[in-house]
């Protein structure tokens, strides 16, 4: 993947080096049809507290193993991606790209989806039952 670098210079001048994830495909909430199949790359514990009705999971840190399992949740078109604020979903919108394969990153993420008040579900669990969903 290819990664953009910037020199921060601070008061002290010592400078610092941070990576950064090159401007990818962006695709915003109010553009996704209502049902879209989206490809959420948040951890578990925040796909359990709310997520699209038919959005696929895989974590970011388990995409590489899984990647053939886009081919089948996403056959046409690109794949839009999404995290909690797009921020994870961008390095892997850039991920996928160079691999290749169509992607989007979903402006605003999660928070955004809520937002616009687009359906979502939460997993119950003994504990919680009729869980409410939300953003973590």
């Amino acid at each position: 993947m290819r990664v953009l670098t910037r020199i921060a210079t601070h008061a002290g001048g010592h400078g610092t080096i941070s990576a950064m994830t090159p401007p990818v495909p962006a695709v915003l909430v109010a553009d996704l049809p209502e049902r879209a199949v989206l490809l959420d790359v948040r951890e578990n514990d925040e796909w359990a507290a709310g997520h699209a009705p038919e959005a696929v999971h895989i974590p970011m840190g388990q995409l590489t193993q899984r990647l053939e399992e886009l081919t089948t949740a996403f056959p046409d078109g690109p794949v839009p991606v999404v995290c909690r604020s797009g921020g994870r979903s961008a390095r892997v919108t850039a991920y996928l790209l160079q691999a290749g394969r169509d992607a989007r990153n979903v402006e605003g993420g999660m928070r955004a989806w809520a937002a616009a008040g687009r359906p979502m579900v939460a997993e119950s669990s003994p504990a919680q039952p009729n869980a409410t969903p939300r953003v973590l």
